[in-house]
C-alpha cells in the first residue's frame, strides 16, 4: 500500500508538472490502485508548486511588482503549460465544430490556429496578473487554496465524466471512492487551515468546474484530458478575481 501512494505521488508530480521525477525500470505505473493514487494526490501538486511560488516571491519581493510577475510565470512553468495549451486544443476545436468539421480530430492535430493562440494569450495575461496581484497583497495562502481547488474540482469531474481518452479513462477506473473522499477529507482539512473561507472557495469552484466542462461537452460532443485542462485554468482564472474582489480592500 505505502508503495502504491508513493509510485502515485511521484507519477502525480510527473504527469502535471516539471519537477524532475525519476522511475525504475521496474515501475508498472498502469496498475489500476497506483492510477487512482496518482488523482489522490493531485492536489498535492497544486499545493507544493503554490508554496514553491510564494517562496520564489519572498526571494525576490525587493522586486515588487516585477518579482509577482516572475513568480506568476513560474508558476505557469512549473506545470510545464500543459493545461494552458489545452486551451489552445479545445478552442480551436469549438470553431472547427462550427463549420461542421469533426472536433477530434481537430483537437488531436498538432497544428494550432489563430484562435486558440489568441485565447491562451488572454488566459496567460489575466492569470498572470491575478496571481501578481494576491502575491502583491500578500494573499499567499488564498492564493495556494485556489491551486488545490482547482485540482480537486477535477476530481469531481473524473468521478462525473465518461471520457474519450483511454488515459483519462484509466484515470477514471482507478479512482475509487476511497480514494477520492480520502482527496477530498484531506485536502479540505488542509485547505481549511490554509483559510476560513476555503469551503465557499471550493463550493464556487466546483461549480465552474461543472459549468466549464459541461458547458464545454455541450459544444464538442466529448470530455477528454484537453478540456480538464481547459477547466482548471479557467477555475483558477475566476476563482483569482474573485479573491480579489472579497478579500482586497
Amino acid at each position: 500500500m505505502l508503495k502504491t501512494l508513493y509510485l502515485g505521488l511521484k507519477f502525480s508530480f510527473s504527469h502535471f508538472s516539471t519537477l524532475p521525477i525519476r522511475f525504475d525500470k521496474s515501475d508498472d505505473l498502469s496498475q489500476k490502485d497506483i492510477l487512482g493514487a496518482t488523482l489522490l494526490m493531485l492536489p498535492l501538486v497544486g499545493l507544493i508548486l503554490g508554496s514553491i511560488t510564494v517562496l520564489l516571491f519572498s526571494l525576490l519581493s525587493s522586486l515588487t511588482w516585477y518579482g509577482a510577475v516572475i513568480s506568476a510565470i513560474f508558476y505557469m512553468i512549473s506545470y510545464g503549460f500543459i493545461h494552458t495549451e489545452a486551451v489552445i486544443d479545445v478552442v480551436d476545436a469549438i470553431y472547427a465544430s462550427h463549420s461542421n468539421k469533426d472536433a477530434y480530430t481537430i483537437i488531436k492535430e498538432p497544428t494550432v490556429g489563430a484562435m486558440g493562440v489568441l485565447y491562451a494569450i488572454a488566459l496567460v495575461l489575466l492569470k498572470v496578473t491575478g496571481i501578481a496581484f494576491l502575491l502583491m497583497h500578500h494573499l499567499f495562502f488564498e492564493f495556494i487554496a485556489i491551486l488545490i481547488i482547482s485540482r480537486v474540482s477535477l476530481l469531481v469531474l473524473f468521478k462525473l465524466h465518461t471520457f474519450k481518452s483511454s488515459f483519462a479513462t484509466a484515470l477514471k477506473e482507478g479512482l475509487s471512492n476511497g480514494y477520492f473522499i480520502a482527496s477530498l477529507v484531506i485536502f479540505t482539512t488542509i485547505g481549511t487551515l490554509l483559510t476560513l473561507e476555503f469551503t465557499l472557495f471550493l463550493i464556487e469552484g466546483v461549480l465552474l468546474a461543472l459549468i466549464f466542462s459541461y458547458g464545454i461537452k455541450l459544444k464538442l460532443g466529448f470530455v477528454n484530458g484537453d478540456v480538464l485542462g481547459v477547466t482548471l485554468e479557467g477555475v483558477e482564472t475566476i476563482l483569482l478575481l474573485l479573491v480579489a474582489l472579497l478579500l482586497v480592500n
